[in-house]
């Protein structure tokens, strides 16, 4: 047998969601900093998160002037209306820039003074080792 879901029940969890949401640090604000080209985020705790703006899938090429039109939207994302591009903000705060492929094409882009050695080590033994074949063995 269900139980019945009352008034009373029902204005209780609500009151409970309000305590909920009145304790948790939401964001308050959002803008784009052209000085330093991030994406700041404001929180009613008063603490901030920031970004860089240009290291997010889909906004690399875009304006000062589209950049700053972003706004939140349902209290937990940045949404670009004109670019059509969305991003929630727990996803930008744990390092998700985009999709898992665009991720993994920047994260091949990484330039550092070992990567660049071990290019150069690949290249004197005359570049990248071929992959081998399953049921051949390597030349």
């Amino acid at each position: 047998m269900a139980s019945e879901l009352t008034d009373e029940a029902i204005d209780l969890a609500l009151e409970r969601g309000n305590q909920m949401d009145a304790s948790l640090p939401n964001p308050s604000s959002a803008r784009y900093d052209a000085a330093s080209g991030r994406i700041v985020v404001e929180f009613t705790n008063g603490s901030a998160f920031m970004v860089p703006a240009r290291a997010l899938q889909d906004l690399a090429n875009a304006s000062d002037e589209d950049l700053a039109a972003v706004e939140i939207e349902n209290g937990y994302a940045l949404r670009w209306d004109r670019l059509d591009v969305d991003f929630t903000i727990p996803g930008l705060m744990a390092g998700v820039f985009g999709t898992a492929r665009f991720m993994a094409s920047e994260a091949g882009r990484a330039r550092s003074a070992a990567k660049a050695e071990a290019a150069r080590k690949n290249g004197r033994k005359g570049g990248r080792p071929r992959k081998a074949v399953a049921g051949t063995s390597p030349a």
